[in-house]
């Protein structure tokens, strides 16, 4: 171990925003748990939006049903988005009755949340009238206006959770990082280090805002996952022992509501690379860039289930390898299109695949995977109906004689730290057959961390639950010894 790793002393952990609609679940296992009243402290908690909440100041994660900023962004909603705040403030002072028994500790909650929300309205009118010039353009400004109402929600559930914690007795110091009326914006790491400059670890416990803000503009690169990186830069900023997330469910072999609960394990062991195929697929235990800065500075990610606290989670290091080699995780994403160019003069033609990858950079899509022979190069893309159509229409400017096509599909992929077993391919394809599943495509790279089946969407249960049955379940005692 060395120096630097000896000296480390505190942890910092993320608190999902499921869990933090439960501030019972949050204060007895994660905050007390077993733990002395010397041992409460050395702890800094990076806390989410309660669960919903950014939706209705965003939009809906998974529907699109328009919240504060899609009204406020959209020309004809004209004040559609002040009835949508207003409605918003009953909804964030009813969450504060719900927590709140002590009427002066509710009273000083809510005064806290309308203050910040009825300031941002007034910035908003102001914006808005000042946008009705057309020197002034709206665009130019929504990324700055998304980013404020995203940290109402933090500020929110941090300010009520320390404040709860304080009428119990505990040393909560809340940390404002969204930039409410700061005269500056700093760089991340910056601010990071002044915010916790003045802060005594052994004393006081830091209940920190997901959302930061800073010169970076984490929602320009993280759009919703910019909670995960002010985690990871608190954690690499103060040189934390441990970086923990708590979610409400446990990183497991796959998911149980498709292969049932009775039938998955927790993970106890893996490493950044299967997290970086998973975030790969959607099913993120940490964002890439975020995991990027604790591997980077040797820093151990745990991933614990709140309502499991007993449970030591599964432990993410940068070099461990399973003792054997192995599957660890079945994983999936559905509602992946596939985009296939095919061009009989794409042979011998150099730049062709650069020239589609600048197409899909210019409309912001992302590839989770691609395959390419002679002359048709196919990218599976994580994106809408709508911007697929654009992409398409730019391909057949880009390519008047070649052939686009898409199709709507699932990825299924089964991931480990060392997966190079003699015939796993070969008996996880017969799996699949056996199962009357048709393989659309197969991707598995030389460093053998990951397989790839193409199928139908229709299939994907399926898939997940017999490649689960063939790779995983044989082996279940085995995850349960390490888990252990």
């Amino acid at each position: 171990m060395t120096t630097k790793q000896q000296a480390r002393q505190h942890t910092v952990e993320k608190i999902g925003g499921t869990s933090m609609s439960n501030y019972e679940a949050v204060r007895d296992n994660i905050v007390l748990g077993n733990r002395s009243k010397d041992e409460l402290y050395n702890r800094i908690f990076v806390v989410s939006a309660y669960g919903g909440v950014t939706d209705e100041l965003l939009e809906h994660k998974k529907t699109g049903e328009p919240g504060v900023y899609a009204l406020f962004a959209d020309a004809e909603s004209d004040w559609a988005w002040g009835d949508d705040l207003t409605k918003l403030v009953k909804f964030l002072t009813d969450l504060n009755a719900e927590l709140f028994d002590d009427h002066m500790l509710r009273q000083q909650a809510d005064q806290f949340i309308t203050d910040r929300v009825e300031g941002v309205r007034g910035c908003l009118i102001d914006l808005q009238r000042l946008c009705s010039y057309g020197q002034f353009q709206l665009e130019e400004h929504l990324l700055t206006v998304r980013e404020m109402l995203a940290g109402i929600g933090e500020a929110h559930s941090a300010f009520n959770t320390s404040l709860k914690l304080q009428h119990e007795g505990i040393n909560a110091r809340f940390v404002d990082l969204t930039g409410w009326r700061d005269n500056e914006l700093l760089p991340l790491d910056e601010k990071l280090k002044q915010a916790f400059d003045a802060i005594d670890l052994t004393r006081e416990m830091p209940i920190v805002t997901g959302y930061t803000q800073c010169k970076e503009g984490l929602m320009r690169t993280f759009d919703r996952g910019y909670s995960e990186m002010t985690f990871s830069r608190v954690a690499v900023i103060t040189e934390a022992a441990e970086a923990i997330i708590h979610k409400e469910y446990h990183l497991s072999s796959a998911d149980p509501k498709i292969v049932g609960e009775d039938k998955v394990v927790p993970i106890g062991r893996t490493n950044y690379d299967v997290a970086d195929q998973l975030a790969n697929l959607g099913m993120e235990a940490i964002h890439p860039r975020a995991a990027k800065g604790l591997r980077q500075n040797d820093i151990a990610l745990r991933v614990k289930n709140t309502f499991d606290p007993e449970h030591t989670g599964t432990l993410i290091t940068r070099d461990y390898i399973s003792e054997k080699p192995q599957v660890e995780i079945i994983a999936g994403h559905k509602g992946v299109f596939a985009i296939e160019v095919f061009d009989q003069d794409m042979q011998g033609e150099p730049g062709y695949d650069r020239r589609i990858l600048d197409i899909l950079t210019r409309f912001k899509i992302r590839f989770v995977t691609k395959d390419t022979n002679a002359n048709t190069i196919t990218h599976y893309v994580d994106t809408t109906l709508k911007h697929v159509k654009r992409v398409v229409r730019a391909l057949k400017e880009e390519f008047p004689n070649g052939e686009i096509s898409t199709r709507k599909v699932a990825l299924v992929s089964a991931i480990g730290s060392d997966m190079q077993v003699p015939g796993i391919l070969s008996k996880t394809v017969k799996s699949l057959a056996d199962e009357e599943i048709s393989i659309l495509a197969i991707h598995q790279c030389l460093r053998q961390v990951d397989m790839q089946f193409v199928v139908e969407e229709e299939n994907y249960k399926r898939a997940i639950t017999k490649l689960h049955q063939t790779l995983i379940e044989p082996h279940n005692h085995e995850y349960a010894i390490v888990a252990a």
